[in-house]
């Protein structure tokens, strides 16, 4: 009979995670299904294109933190942090969160920055000069291609794919591998610092390595390339640590006896 409160405790928990991969699973297709609803023709880099899956997935995204309610009504858990709260939505830690992630994605794509500014037919107060050029900004935003590429796409999908997942996998597993695991369902299918990082890479693209190899000067890009990913891991961890991000809203969502807990919240 002593065994009886264990055994329902267990099932509870089970019964929480199949309905916890069942919503990140709608959320998933929700948002690659709402891509391919629009039957055309054109290239998918074609403005009226990018314009009708603007319009698609700014709906799904708008409705997703709706899945994460529904969720934690179903599944009953407490938490006194609020929705968007739990999303990654809150001004304790912005700072740190902005900018020290960004920065560690910097150091990590340390190589194929070295080799963009030697390739650069600019110097520093050029660039300089185009950054701060409000001309530069709206031909910026009003090409459909690259608002897609620096905002929209790094915005939704880390609303889809990290903000509204990852508090439901969190009490189903450990922090860590809810943060590994969001992934997986963007590959079926990544706040504030997850976007900037995003937007980032996908302004950087993937590293050209064999280009690299090609440069005049690829034994400076080369050093550099292997410079940022041994940085990259040197400071990962010390970067990461959740001391240095504030109260973290999640850490409600997990138990306070357990190891996560201790290891993951102040």
């Amino acid at each position: 009979m002593s065994e009886a409160p264990v055994v329902a405790a267990a099932a509870a928990a089970s019964g929480h995670c199949v309905l916890s991969i069942l919503c990140c699973l709608t959320l998933a297709c929700s948002y690659v299904g709402s891509l391919y609803v629009w039957k055309s023709e054109l290239s998918r880099d074609h403005p009226a294109v990018i314009k009708r899956r603007f319009t698609s997935v700014l709906i799904v995204s708008s409705l997703s933190p709706l899945v994460l309610w529904v969720w934690r009504e179903l599944t009953g858990i407490k938490t006194d942090a609020a929705i968007l709260s739990l999303m990654g939505f809150r001004l304790d830690g912005i700072l740190t969160a902005t900018t020290l992630p960004l920065l560690l994605t910097m150091v990590l794509f340390l190589g194929p920055l070295v080799q963009l500014s030697l390739d650069c037919p600019w110097g520093l107060i050029d660039g300089l000069k185009v950054a701060v050029d409000p001309r530069f900004w709206i031909l910026c935003f009003t090409d459909m291609r690259w608002l897609r590429n620096q905002v929209i796409a790094p915005l939704t999908e880390e609303l889809v794919f990290r903000a509204c997942m990852l508090p439901m996998l969190v009490p189903c597993t450990s922090p860590g591998t809810a943060i590994f695991t969001c992934p997986l369902f963007f590959g079926i299918g990544h706040f504030i610092g997850p976007v900037l990082c995003h937007s980032f890479c996908n302004y950087i693209g993937f590293p050209a390595i064999f280009t690299a190899l090609d440069h005049p000067q690829r034994s400076t890009i080369v050093l550099f390339y292997v410079l940022g990913v041994v940085l990259f891991f040197l400071l990962l961890y010390p970067m990461t640590d959740p001391t240095l991000y504030g109260d973290i809203p999640i850490c409600s969502l997990l138990d306070k006896g357990s190891t996560d807990h201790r290891s993951l919240c102040l």
